[in-house]
């Protein structure tokens, strides 16, 4: 029925004693993960799975680690919308007060033309089970990639509506359940009381976008720069008025195979950016730096060599070390994977420090695949 795509509007069931279903034991596949650091040196990686593929059954879990990574609880959260409707997508970032927030996208069947951004946070996420509020719905639309804090104080957070265009027509095309071609684009979310309220407050229509999963970085000329996943890398635009609005996007400035990617700026002031680098699809995921704002980039940090590694996430602590989540082979060996290394490493192109550590296993699902019919 038409009218079971609003169920996609309903609060989800946000599940804090996860039981069985949700360990990694029943999971035929999952990927797409993020990651964050409280100050107290906690870390939580989000992911999602559920059904044997991406779909209706979808469902996001928590997962965290007290021991700087070595060690993962089995599932402390999950968010499982039901019927039809599923979650994916999730996003973790802590904000400037300390508080850390879960982001995730929910949709009826795998897209409906609308899905919706939704959110809650937590201010005691040093805790192994952490208090987290009531969930909301702030846009229409998914976000999967951490929000930006401007200078000035303003959070910024990328969100898209799906849309692609007829390679006859040109006319943006989504589903047939809903159609906000307003909105069908690269879009940008403020915040200027600290998450009480949010507002859409520009876009950009960026050229052979794919999924968009774009990222906003503040350059040092006070200036917004916004990269885009597109089919042949990654495009970009630039906003001289805090993202209200932005110049003529470019597409293909940077490589990519088609794919997430990580940019954020280090507590040194440099770029860092975690993309694929002399690839043949998705392969050779690695850590790149720029000293220039993006104009150039050096050290090229081979993170994983091996064929479908993908989607990275990323934090810094405060004593340097930077940490990237990202999966691996998400429908044979489910495996989501952890990079720790430090700047030092980057510029070398290879791993000099003594607490670097690669391709460190995070969680495997181990259920069978489903049979092929």
């Amino acid at each position: 029925m038409e009218a079971d795509k609003e169920l996609s509007l309903a609060p989800p069931e946000i599940v804090t004693t996860p039981g069985v279903k949700y360990r990694k034991e029943g999971r035929q596949w999952q990927g797409i993960p993020g990651i964050e650091r409280t100050p107290g040196g906690r870390l939580w990686a989000a992911l999602y799975s559920g059904g044997d593929t991406e779909g209706p059954d979808n469902y996001v879990v928590l997962i965290t680690s007290g021991d700087d990574g070595d060690t993962w609880s089995h599932p402390v959260l999950a968010v499982d919308p039901p019927g039809p409707v599923r979650a994916f997508d999730p996003c973790l970032w802590l904000d400037p007060a300390g508080r850390l927030w879960l982001f995730w996208a929910q949709s009826y069947e795998f897209y409906d033309g609308r899905a919706g951004v939704w959110a809650m946070f937590s201010g005691n996420a040093d805790e192994a089970a952490p208090e987290w509020s009531q969930p909301r719905r702030i846009a229409d639309g998914v976000m999967m990639n951490k929000p930006t804090v401007l200078s000035s104080g303003e959070w910024l957070l990328p969100y898209a509506v799906w849309g692609f265009r007829d390679k006859e027509t040109g006319e943006q095309i989504s589903s047939a359940h809903n159609h906000f071609p307003a909105e069908m684009y690269a879009n940008v979310l403020c915040s200027t009381d600290q998450g009480k309220t949010f507002q859409r407050i520009g876009y950009v229509d960026m050229p052979e976008r794919s999924y968009d999963e774009h990222m906003l970085t503040e350059l040092k000329n006070g200036d917004l720069w916004m990269l885009v996943r597109t089919y042949g890398g990654i495009g970009e635009s630039f906003s001289t008025d805090k993202g209200i609005t932005w110049s003529k996007p470019q597409a293909d400035v940077l490589e990519g195979p088609c794919s997430r990617f990580f940019i954020r700026r280090l507590n040194s002031g440099n770029l860092l950016l975690v993309n694929h680098h002399n690839f043949e699809g998705r392969n050779n995921l690695s850590a790149m730096l720029s000293r220039d704002d993006g104009e150039t980039w050096e050290g090229f940090l081979l993170l994983d060599e091996r064929e479908n590694v993908s989607y990275p996430d990323g934090v810094q602590a405060e004593d340097g070390r930077i940490y990237i989540i990202y999966d691996r082979e998400r429908y044979k060996d489910k495996e989501i994977l952890l990079a720790v290394f430090e700047e030092a490493d980057v510029l070398a192109g290879r791993v000099i420090t003594d607490r670097a550590r690669l391709k460190v296993l995070v969680q495997e699902g181990t259920a069978d695949p489903c049979p092929e019919e």
